[in-house]
């Protein structure tokens, strides 16, 4: 089992950039509403006090992968097109993409990525073995 930080179901390591926010007045009238009209600063220090706004918040940055693999078993056609396409577009550079060795998606997976929408988001795709395939991404930009 993964372990996960402080943050629920955040895998530790996740924030690769730890850097903090200090809230601001803004922050805190977005947060209660209307209300909030500080108009001087024992007020400000009151409320911020009274929602324990002194500590800073995380902002939570994560890190796309390098490298990834999908495997596309049980998968039907529109679900491995959809679970593709999330890929090619996540800023991943690279993959194994699993389609099994015999089936529509094995055959599917070469036309998709020449004549699809998917097309321009690869750079480039090899057969690995019978059943999968490497694929390199397009940079996101």
């Amino acid at each position: 089992m993964e372990k996960t930080g402080w943050i629920k179901n955040a895998p530790i390591g996740a924030f690769a950039n730890n850097t903090m926010k200090q809230l601001n007045d803004n922050d805190i009238a977005a947060m209660i509403g209307d209300e909030f009209r500080p108009d001087d600063n024992d007020t400000r220090k009151s409320v911020r006090s009274e929602l324990h706004l002194s500590r800073r918040i995380v902002h939570t940055q994560q890190t796309i992968p390098h490298h990834a693999t999908l495997d596309l078993h049980q998968y039907t056609e529109e679900e491995a097109w959809n679970a593709i396409m999330e890929l090619a577009t996540s800023g991943v550079r690279t993959a194994n993409i699993i389609t099994g060795a015999s089936g529509i998606l094995h055959k599917k997976f070469p036309q998709w990525a020449t004549t699809s929408i998917l097309s321009p988001h690869i750079i480039s795709f090899s057969p690995i073995n019978n059943g999968s395939f490497a694929v390199k991404f397009k940079k996101q930009s």
